[in-house]
């Protein structure tokens, strides 16, 4: 089990990285999150929603994405409270507290969950989350110690020097375990370190004396283009701009942000995520991404002007694409009367001629089709073959009630009007040759010259990112020490 000192301390690189090596040296893996807080999510073959930090890990494994694997995902509605999903569905809205008192009645789930995966792996790579010290919420805990004691499963226990205290962080968490918690912890990782290992040496020596527990490695800071669990991405913060520049709209409830990680292929294209006007500048595309809470972010980008500056790159004719509820959003109206979303009706961009009405059912399917009537800028892409999924609720229609022309995507509902699209489908732009037109398309409209015009499929991107990661896990932590703590652990 990789438990951290702190989230975003890199527990699901440092798993995923994991499974890979575990699948190179022949073993059977699989990864494991008894309860994941995120809005990224994944739709499984069976229509099943988990978190995708699990589908990376499964990927880097080389199996296929289980909802066994998360049984229990909260995606939050608000700051008070979050939407339950177990086993792949959703059981309604809770408050943080009603939650709390309720979490112990999911522990057979989670023990289902686990059988599952014993089953099928020789290893099972278990991923904890945000810290194991958190002495408020340590009663009933199903998802740190809690759970290494419920499997018997040994932990190593990862801080992030990147964010300073290193030391304090690992010192500090251990001091706060129960003696018990404390025997699980088999080693000790320093994770994001940048420069010369060795100037760490005394720290280590006095680390381990104090702590009484060995450094199973450290780990240098990583360029590895995995997609990140959360908000806490620092895919989020970047403000360079290449020779294209795509603009996504930053969300306060984004979700499935990881749609446009396959453009960090193209060395001249930038991605920047932007959260006010003054950031938005002059990009050559537009993104409205996925939310989970569609009116709110709507009432936010109306408030903070961002909705008027989008109008404006669509009178400069500057492409805007709508992904799930950023689709919802280019529509002439949302409306929620089943109260999903608290209820209400909120007018749209009205940059598309839709209207969407938000249900309780939720849709939760992978998609596989082709591109249709669709017309403007990327007109090259009709015919190209889309793979991905769909996790939304809601209905989107026509404003007029008719389906006709909801049809770009075969199979699904999606709408071009001019240089406007709007589309439910997540992973819309992963095949290379899809996101490889988007990018020649926009720089030719620019006249920019590209160093790389053309991509790989995403997922055969990942895979050699995968391996990448498995290198440099290999040469900075102790294996054979890693592997000792899985032959005691089995016996």
């Amino acid at each position: 089990m990789i438990q951290g000192t702190m989230s975003n301390a890199g527990k699901s690189l440092l798993a995923a990285g994991l499974c890979r090596i575990f699948r190179q040296d022949g073993y059977r893996v699989a990864p494991f999150k008894s309860q994941n807080m995120a809005l990224n999510s994944f739709a499984t073959k069976e229509g099943l929603e988990m978190g995708r930090a699990q589908v990376v890990q499964s990927e880097a494994a080389g199996i296929e994405p289980m909802v066994c694997m998360n049984p229990i995902l909260l995606k939050p509605t608000d700051d008070e409270g979050s939407q339950v999903i177990v086993n792949g569905r959703s059981i309604g809205n809770m408050k943080a507290r009603d939650y709390f008192k309720f979490k112990t009645e999911l522990i057979p789930v989670i023990k289902e969950a686990f059988r599952k995966l014993e089953d099928m792996a020789d290893i099972i790579v278990i991923e904890g989350a945000g810290s194991p010290a958190e002495i408020n919420l340590k009663e009933n805990d199903i998802v740190n110690m809690g759970l290494a004691e419920m499997v018997d499963a040994p932990v190593l226990l990862v801080g992030d020097i990147d964010r300073g205290g290193v030391f304090a962080q690992l010192l500090g968490t251990v001091m706060l375990l129960e003696p018990e918690e404390k025997a699980r912890i088999g080693g000790l990782i320093i994770n994001k370190f940048r420069g010369d290992a060795s100037l760490l040496d005394s720290g280590i020596e006095m680390l381990e004396e104090k702590g009484g527990i060995p450094v199973a490695g450290v780990v240098p800071y990583m360029d590895i283009k995995v997609e990140d669990e959360d908000s806490l991405s620092e895919r989020l913060t970047s403000t360079k701009r290449g020779k294209v520049d795509i603009a996504v709209i930053r969300l306060p409830k984004i979700s499935n942000f990881s749609d446009m990680d396959v453009f960090e292929q193209f060395p001249d294209v930038s991605v920047r995520y932007v959260g006010r006007v003054s950031e938005l500048g002059e990009p050559d595309m537009v993104i409205i991404p996925g939310s989970k809470s569609t009116i709110a972010d709507l009432r936010w980008m109306r408030e903070t002007g961002l909705e008027e500056a989008i109008r404006r790159c669509h009178q400069e004719d500057i492409p805007v694409f709508g992904i799930c509820g950023g689709y919802q959003m280019l529509g002439e109206e949302v409306s929620d009367p089943e109260g999903v979303e608290g209820g209400g009706t909120i007018a749209g961009l009205g940059l598309l001629p839709v209207t969407t009405v938000l249900a309780g059912d939720k849709k939760t399917d992978q998609f596989a089709g082709r591109f249709g009537n669709i017309g403007g800028i990327f007109a090259g892409l009709a015919g190209m073959t889309i793979e991905g999924y769909e996790i939304h609720m809601g209905r989107t229609v026509r404003s007029d009630g008719s389906e006709d022309g909801l049809d770009f995507t075969s199979g699904s509902t999606g709408i071009c009007c001019g240089n406007v699209y709007g589309s439910y489908i997540h992973g819309i732009f992963d095949r290379g040759e899809i996101a490889g037109e988007v990018v020649r398309a926009l720089a030719e409209r620019k006249g920019a010259e590209l160093e790389k015009v053309s991509a790989s499929d995403h997922r055969d991107f990942k895979e050699k990112e995968y391996d990448r990661l498995a290198d440099i896990l290999r040469g900075s932590l102790d294996m054979d020490k890693i592997y000792a703590m899985l032959r005691e652990a089995a016996f």
